[in-house]
C-alpha cells in the first residue's frame, strides 16, 4: 500500500503525547509528514520529538492544552512560525471517565466536555482557514476526528463519556455539509477496545477491574492500528473521502 502521496504535507496531531497521537505522528512522519505535535506533557512531546527527528523525520513539539484558547492560539502561531499551514488535523485528545450517572460526577462531566467535544471544536475553529485556503489551492486538506464505537453503543457506567462521542459523531457528519463542498475531507474514525491511556485514568476500581477482564479476553487493536488507518485515508485521492470507519478487534462482538 503506497502511502507516497503524503509527503510534503503538514500535520497537527492532538494528545500526541501518548496512544493513538503518538502513534499516529510516528507513523506519518515516516511517510514524510511535517508533524505538530499537541499535547500538555512537555517532556512526553519533546522525547517523541527527538525520536521522530533521529529517524529522519520532522516534527515540532508544541505545549498545549486544547481546553484553554490562548494555548491552542499560541500554538497555532508556533506552527504557523515553523511550518506554516496545516492540511491534515488529528483530533486524538480525549478523556473517558466512566462512573454511574447517579454519582454526579459533575467534575468528570465537565472535563470530559472541555476535552471531547470543547476541544476538539476548539482545535478544529484554529485550523479550519489552514484547510480551507489548501484545497482551494487544489491540494489535500484533511481533519480527522477520533471517536469512539461508544458515539452508537451503550455501556452501563458510559453515558457521558458516549454522549461527548456522539457529539464529536455528528459534529463531524454536520461538519461535512459544510466544508466538503469546499475540498475538505472529513473523517471520523470510532475505535472499539484499543490499547492506550485513557484507561488509566478511571476512578472505580470496579470498572478498572471490568475493563482488565475484556482486555484480557480480547486481541484488542493497537495504537498503531490507527495510526495506519489514518494515515491509508489521509492518502486517498483529494476527491475521495472516507468519511466513516468503525474499528473493532476481530472477537469484539
Amino acid at each position: 500500500m503506497s502511502y507516497d502521496s503524503l509527503a510534503g504535507r503538514t500535520a497537527v496531531i492532538t494528545g500526541a503525547a501518548s496512544g493513538m497521537g503518538a502513534a499516529t505522528a510516528q507513523v506519518l512522519a515516516s511517510h514524510g509528514v511535517r508533524v505538530a505535535l499537541l499535547a500538555r506533557r512537555t517532556g512526553r512531546l519533546d522525547e517523541l520529538a527527538g525520536k521522530i527527528t533521529a529517524e529522519g523525520g520532522q516534527a515540532l513539539a508544541v505545549t498545549a492544552d486544547v481546553t484553554d484558547d490562548e494555548s491552542v492560539a499560541s500554538a497555532v502561531e508556533r506552527i504557523h512560525s515553523a511550518y506554516g499551514p496545516a492540511d491534515l488535523v488529528v483530533n486524538c485528545a480525549g478523556v473517558m471517565l466512566p462512573n454511574p450517572l447517579d454519582h454526579g460526577r459533575i467534575d468528570e462531566w465537565q472535563r470530559m466536555i472541555d476535552t471531547n467535544v470543547t476541544g476538539a471544536l476548539r482545535v478544529i475553529r484554529a485550523f479550519t482557514a489552514d484547510l480551507v485556503a489548501v484545497a482551494a489551492d487544489g491540494r489535500s486538506a484533511d481533519l480527522v476526528n477520533i471517536s469512539s464505537v461508544a458515539a452508537h453503543l451503550t455501556f452501563p457506567n458510559y453515558a457521558v463519556y458516549g454522549a461527548t462521542k456522539a457529539a464529536l459523531t455528528h459534529l463531524s457528519e454536520s461538519l461535512r455539509t459544510e466544508l466538503g463542498p469546499r475540498d475538505v475531507r472529513i473523517t471520523n474514525i470510532e475505535p472499539g477496545l484499543t490499547e492506550s491511556e485513557l484507561r488509566d485514568h478511571i476512578d472505580n476500581p470496579e470498572l478498572t477491574g471490568q475493563l482488565e477482564t475484556l482486555f484480557r479476553a480480547v486481541e484488542v487493536l493497537t495504537s498503531e492500528d490507527i495510526a495506519d488507518l489514518i494515515a491509508y485515508t489521509a492518502s486517498r485521492a483529494r476527491h475521495i473521502n472516507l468519511r466513516q470507519a468503525v474499528v473493532l478487534p476481530t472477537r469484539q462482538a
